[in-house]
């Protein structure tokens, strides 16, 4: 590299120090760190997650010997009645002491959250996305020149996308913050909530359509 080049680098170099580049007027987005989150999309899903609270109350030493009882709002939507007896049947299975009315029992209560994004931009694809993409066009176009049967490059590019096609889903537009939690004369014992994907045509699952409620709880 010349001298000249040289000297342009560093002057370059030196007054991007003076006139402090690195500044902005206002915060510069960011993205965050590569993360999973699950989407809900059956109702097993449903009983797996009914399953962890369960094991998670059970944990919980101020809760497995007390008596629980496991309160389903009306009118129901149809995940809060399927919640609702999976969560009864897996606090059973793992011992616990389930009251069939709340009097003298610990209120467990879900609460249900849909959130709808309506601009969330572009998201990126997962990485190594385009490059699997890449060689696979690569695996299948080489051999056309040098192999008698080139039909078969399409197997092992077939039996990739078999192999990790399940592990792979859009991200989509629709969210479901599920809570559950347990309480005792207004004081809150525990509370777990888990977040998940759903199909926003599955949104009706999880909302209640007229937004009114009846509760039992005084």
């Amino acid at each position: 590299m010349s001298l000249r080049i040289w000297g342009a680098i560093c002057l370059a170099a030196t007054l991007s120090g003076c006139f402090e580049v690195n500044t902005s007027q206002v915060p510069m987005a960011t993205t965050w760190e590569m993360s999973d989150q699950q989407r809900m999309q059956a109702a097993h899903h449903w009983e797996v997650l009914a399953r962890n609270e369960a094991r998670g109350i059970m944990a919980n030493q101020r809760l497995h010997t007390r008596p629980l009882y496991v309160f389903s709002p009306q009118p129901a939507t149809p995940f809060e009645r399927g919640y609702h007896s999976l969560l009864e049947s897996q606090l059973v299975q793992q011992g616990a002491l389930v009251s069939t009315q709340p009097e003298g029992a610990v209120i467990i209560t879900p609460a249900v959250q849909v959130v709808t994004h309506s601009d969330r931009g572009s998201i990126r694809r997962p990485p190594g996305t385009f490059t699997f993409l890449a060689a696979g066009v690569a695996w299948v176009f080489q051999p056309l020149k040098h192999w008698s049967e080139p039909a078969l490059a399409l197997i092992p590019g077939a039996a990739l996308l078999d192999a990790f096609s399940g592990n792979i889903t859009e991200v989509g537009n629709t969210e479901v913050i599920i809570t559950t939690r347990a309480s005792e004369f207004d004081t809150l014992l525990y509370s777990s909530s888990n977040i998940y994907y759903i199909n926003a045509g599955d949104s009706e699952h999880y909302e209640s359509q007229n937004g009114l409620r009846v509760s039992s709880q005084w």
